[in-house]
């Protein structure tokens, strides 16, 4: 593939989206712990948790307490997810450094996911863009659900585009495209971008895709044709989304950044630091994560010969 792409961001959502779905409470420690290796292994953008409700996602109720124990670089931003006012006044509170709010591009799953309209969560985003101006933080905005939603089918471009310019509107630094349950294609996804650069030029563009139907970094290829250079992955390719049947992993950061380096794209992550994050995260979990490059290594990972048996007989 001939991309004039040079060097990609990747951002790491693994102790956020990766765990938010894990049945396995993750101790506060582990998860400190991972954050920690992976600023020392390059990231410069990590989705440490969310500050939703406690009772809607048990697992991610510990986000004030992990980001007290993450030592914090200034070349690193820690990004976290928020539903609404109430979630952003905590994130606020914790100094994280940017905020990232999030709505479905579908009503079904926006019900479902938020419990409430689409129309009414953009009101309440109006409310979290003016805190977080007043506190100097900037504003991110997600769309989950963009290339397909499991209730209502097929996305309509036409509906990226209105939700994106709403964040424009609303003065967000950019819009991610979630794909929530693993829907986006190769078609899909060009068309996405395409569409959202013809109507909203100068707008910054993240793709966030999962690999439950095996075409997650196809995906990605698709994004690099059409110039995208901001992506979100998940150590060890685990994640979903609990109120999406069937959402299972996020893209690999391992596969992702191995795939990167191997097309002389600069990602400045230390691969094998992730390779050893990865194999801790699957400690912590207690099974077998579906990364590749995790357990197979870089391509020119070399072996002693003397541990291989020769083959015998004619």
């Amino acid at each position: 593939m001939d991309t004039n792409i040079k060097e990609i961001i990747i951002t790491e959502v693994g102790t956020r989206d990766g765990f938010q779905s894990e049945k396995k409470t993750v101790d506060t420690k582990d998860k400190i712990l991972l954050i920690n290796d992976l600023i020392l292994a390059g990231f410069k953008r990590i989705e440490f948790s969310s500050f939703v409700s406690p009772k809607a996602i048990p697992q991610l109720a510990d986000a004030d307490e992990v980001i007290k124990g993450i030592k914090r670089k200034s070349d690193t931003t820690l990004t976290a997810l928020v539903p609404n006012l109430r979630g952003a006044i905590r994130a606020v509170d914790a100094k994280i450094d940017e905020i990232v709010v999030f709505l479905s591009a579908s009503e079904s799953h926006n019900n479902k996911n938020l419990n409430r309209s689409i129309k009414e969560s953009l009101l309440g985003f109006e409310e979290v863009i003016k805190l977080a101006n007043d506190e100097n933080i900037p504003v991110h905005g997600d769309i989950s659900t963009a290339f397909g939603c499991p209730f209502e089918g097929e996305i309509p471009s036409k509906k990226i585009v209105e939700i994106t310019k709403e964040y424009k509107k609303l003065g967000f630094k950019g819009v991610t495209l979630g794909d929530t349950t693993g829907m986006a294609t190769p078609p899909v996804v060009s068309r996405a971008i395409r569409d959202i650069k013809e109507n909203i030029p100068d707008f910054e563009i993240t793709l966030h895709f999962h690999n439950t139907r095996g075409v997650g970094l196809a995906n990605v290829l698709v994004g690099l044709n059409e110039g995208i250079t901001n992506y979100e992955s998940c150590f060890g390719g685990i994640g979903g989304c609990p109120f999406a049947p069937d959402a299972t992993g996020n893209i690999c950061t391992e596969d992702l950044v191995y795939l990167m380096h191997e097309m002389n794209i600069y990602t400045g992550i230390d691969l094998n630091k992730l390779i050893n994050i990865a194999k801790k995260a699957e400690t912590i979990l207690g099974y077998s994560l579906p990364g590749q490059v995790m357990h197979a290594g870089p391509r020119l990972k070399k072996y002693s010969i003397e541990n291989v048996p020769t083959a015998t007989g004619a």
